[in-house]
């Protein structure tokens, strides 16, 4: 049997060897693919404005804003109420996709459309949705290493 896989770097000898082990072949070709399970969920459990209990697809996030105790989930379409608190929400979604770049906010970083250099150690993005957020001192050199700037 032939089989295409998807697994980290760290995992790819020691899935290689398991599968080779027990006569299962790797190919580019093979018609199936073997991938990671991923470890951050596809939705998160929110509340809508009528305050009904909702999944979110986590691809539909485009910033998540806390006010105080409130935090908010903003899609392109409509904005959520979140059930957990804002380090939650952080541990939650996969840091490939998200990034906190202020106490109080989280960007999904497809969203991320322009990126503007302000003053002492700044910058103030630009979303899909047109909201402007701004990357505080505390979390600039988080942001730079991740957008490679």
């Amino acid at each position: 049997m032939k089989l295409r896989i998807s697994v980290s770097e760290g995992k790819y000898d020691s899935v290689i060897n398991d599968l080779a082990a027990h006569g299962i072949e790797i190919s580019d070709d093979a018609e199936f693919m073997v991938t990671e399970a991923s470890r951050y969920p596809a939705f998160l459990s929110v509340r809508n404005d009528e305050k009904e209990r909702e999944r979110l697809l986590t691809d539909e996030i485009v910033y998540i804003e806390a006010f105080g105790k409130e935090i908010e989930i903003h899609t392109m379409e409509e904005t959520f109420t979140a059930l957990d608190r804002m380090y939650q929400l952080e541990s939650l979604l996969d840091p490939q996709e998200f990034l906190r770049i202020s106490k109080s906010v989280i960007v999904a970083k497809k969203h991320v459309k322009k990126i503007r250099p302000s003053l002492s150690m700044k910058y103030i993005l630009t979303l899909s949705d047109g909201t402007l957020a701004d990357v505080t001192r505390s979390y600039y050199s988080d942001f730079r290493r991740s957008f490679n700037i």
